[in-house]
């Protein structure tokens, strides 16, 4: 008994020296395994899940920060105006690309019209497409996705096929190609085409998710009381499918915003008289060096708009996204 005793004590002293931990009862930890160091705990490993509310709080700043942002923007662009006493379309013949001044708070145009309306202008036409595009891609993909998911066969084929043949088409191409009808047209004809090459890749998403929906107990016995097909996506289906939508339909803003801005840039925007941060940009960029305000300021707002789309879309993607 005593020979075992020294041969534990022993072993218990060479397992001290080497540094591993033992237990309340005297017997070695398994090497690995998390440990407490102290009362503080300062070695603790905590599970990846206990950083996901950090995560979406970060989120949840990011939306607060980009609806702010976004919420002054709406203001100017539909409130701006009033502040000033110089319309868009007004030209003063006594200041022609004069500077910043107390008459013109942004200066003037080669032609006499003040940057600062104009500069709002440009901005809600911008918002205006860009929220008419998001909202008409984002329900084109939820329609297309969610019927090809639904019922399968033909219509899955078909819409399927529809959707890849648009993602292979380069938008830039057909645009060019319907560059004539576009010089005339303007915007209400830029708005449908650019929400018609901007539906594609939500609309697969929407389908897989439909096609694991479809499959629940609640849509089964929806579809067994006799429930028509349009009730059980609108109520069943359509409801699971909000949070993505939203992000979507967030983050095609600022894709529109983008795109008609360099399609304007390119001349197949806004029609004269009538203004868009694009054709803003594009008319001040040769004269930026020496006229710096006629560039400077639909360029700032441009960016600010994009920002603060991005972040509130970002954001709710982040506080929405589930844990692993």
């Amino acid at each position: 008994m005593t020979g075992h005793g020294g041969e534990i004590g022993g072993v218990a002293v060479a397992l001290s020296a080497a540094g591993v931990p033992r237990s309340l009862g005297g017997s070695a930890e398994a090497p690995g395994r998390p440990t407490v160091s102290g009362r503080s705990g300062r070695h603790r490993r905590f599970p990846a899940h206990r950083r996901v509310p950090g995560r979406r709080r970060f989120g949840a700043v990011r939306v607060r920060l980009g609806l702010g942002l976004l919420g002054v923007l709406l203001v100017l662009a539909f409130a701006g105006p009033y502040l000033t006493s110089w319309r868009w379309d007004a030209v003063d013949l006594t200041a022609f690309r004069r500077p910043p001044s107390a008459r013109h708070w942004l200066g003037t145009t080669q032609t006499g019209r003040d940057v600062y309306a104009l500069t709002l202008r440009g901005l809600r036409a911008s918002l205006v497409t860009g929220l008419f595009v998001a909202v008409s891609a984002t329900g084109l993909a939820t329609v297309t996705g969610a019927v090809a998911g639904y019922f399968g066969g033909w219509a899955d084929r078909g819409l399927t096929g529809v959707a890849e043949l648009l993602l292979v088409l380069p938008p830039l191409l057909v645009v060019a190609t319907l560059a004539p009808a576009l010089r005339g047209a303007g915007l209400p004809l830029l708005a449908p085409l650019l929400a018609a090459f901007m539906w594609m890749v939500t609309a697969r998403v929407v389908r897989g998710m439909t096609l694991s929906l479809r499959d629940r107990e609640y849509v089964l016995a929806a579809r067994l009381l006799g429930v028509r097909p349009v009730a059980i996506i609108l109520r069943h289906i359509v409801p699971h499918l909000a949070p993505l939508l939203l992000v979507d339909v967030t983050l095609n803003v600022s894709t529109a915003v983008i795109a008609e801005a360099s399609l304007s840039y390119l001349g197949f925007g806004a029609r004269p008289p009538d203004v868009s941060l694009g054709t803003l940009i594009a008319d001040g960029a040769p004269s930026a060096g020496a006229f710096p305000w006629l560039f400077l300021p639909p360029v700032v707002v441009l960016v600010l708009l994009v920002l603060a789309v991005m972040f509130v879309g970002d954001g709710l993607r982040d506080a929405l996204r589930r844990p692993a």
